[in-house]
């Protein structure tokens, strides 16, 4: 496990990230099948490194239900941050119309376990098996303690590509800036308010102007 948290750690995408965290699920976990982690954006779903289609049928069937076990964790408080369904044959409660549909699909049991830091809800990592009754007490410990690393760097490597981002955007306005003031004869301010208006006026993100400039000239 330590070996695995410096591992993520030093991958250089949050794309990488994400991928060696589903696939620790399956090669730590015992009884784990597939994983993948759901992030929500109001009620729409969004799978991110799923480890088989599976995971993403799920979540779109959780999706199009607005119920499920995945959906509810991540929506979860810090202090409900785990869900483990022993045995998706028998019927549950919470959920009416879900484990019939995810039995159909080939789930017999799953865990979830909320991504967060001290800051942010990141979203859950779920765990499914083909078999009823496969993650046991050992199997959930160990989903936990995946999960806490996990939170950690795929926080840290949505930080580093943000900054990279905004290195690389103000590189690009930079740059664009200089091909006004040279094609129009501006100053420094007066070429910003160029970018700035133009990107008002037809609703285009800064940096996407800058980028036309860049490419093409002027506007």
């Amino acid at each position: 496990m330590a070996s695995m948290a410096r591992d993520l750690l030093t991958q250089d995408s949050v794309a990488a990230t994400l991928e060696r965290i589903t696939a620790s699920a399956t090669e730590l976990v015992d009884g784990c099948d597939a994983s993948g982690i759901l992030v929500l954006h109001g009620r729409k779903v969004k799978t991110l490194a799923p480890t088989h289609q599976l995971v993403i049928d799920s979540d779109r069937l959780q999706e199009r239900l607005g119920e499920g076990p995945c959906f509810d964790v991540a929506h979860s408080p810090h202090w409900d941050r785990v869900f483990r369904i022993a045995d998706l044959t028998a019927e549950q409660d919470r959920w009416p119309a879900y484990p019939r549909q995810a039995r159909e699909l080939g789930v017999g049991s799953m865990m979830g376990f909320l991504l967060f830091t001290e800051d942010e809800n990141l979203g859950a990592l779920n765990l499914y098996s083909s078999e009823p009754g496969a993650f046991t007490a050992t199997s959930e410990m160990a989903g936990l303690l995946l999960a806490s690393h996990a939170a950690v760097a795929f926080s840290s490597a949505r930080t580093h590509a943000q900054m990279e981002e905004a290195v690389a955007t103000r590189h690009t306005i930079g740059e664009a800036m200089g091909i006004l003031m040279g094609a129009r004869h501006l100053t420094e301010d007066q070429a910003f308010d160029v970018l700035r208006r133009y990107s008002q006026e037809k609703n285009i993100k800064l940096r996407e102007v800058a980028r036309l400039i860049c490419e093409q000239g002027t506007p």
